[in-house]
Formats: structure tokens, sequence, C-alpha cells
């Protein structure tokens, strides 16, 4: 994961598909200090969180583990 001013580049563990994030640093710095991540960065959908967290993009994380029931 590389941080350039607010863009986070995020590559898949998996697939090695680079993604582009906009992400607000002092967010970034709170969840990296224990903050839950949907409550520091609650603009990134749940596939770029799970992005950052598991390093799994959207895609592979379907493709490994379904799709999410509700």
């Amino acid at each position: 994961m590389q941080l350039t001013d607010d863009t986070i580049q995020a590559q898949c563990i998996r697939c090695n598909a680079t993604h582009v994030l906009m992400v607000n640093k002092n967010d970034l710095k709170r969840w990296e200090h224990g903050a839950v991540i949907q409550d520091a960065m609650p603009y990134l959908t749940p596939d770029e969180r799970e992005l950052l967290i598991s390093g799994i993009c959207g895609t592979c994380f379907k493709q490994l583990f379904g799709e999410e029931e509700d």
C-alpha cells in the first residue's frame, strides 16, 4: 500500500490488480491507530475497505467467498 497526498494505491494479493483509493490522511491514521475502518473511512465502499483490511479486492473476495446474503 502506497500513500501519496490523499491517494492510496493498494494491490490485490490474489489478482495483482492495483486500485487507487481517495483517503483522507487523518482518517487513515485513525484506522492505523485502532479505529474501526467503517467509522474512520465511511466514504469508502465495503469492497474498498476490504482491500485495505485483507489485501483482497472485491471481485476476488466474491470469487473466494461468494456474495453476501441480506
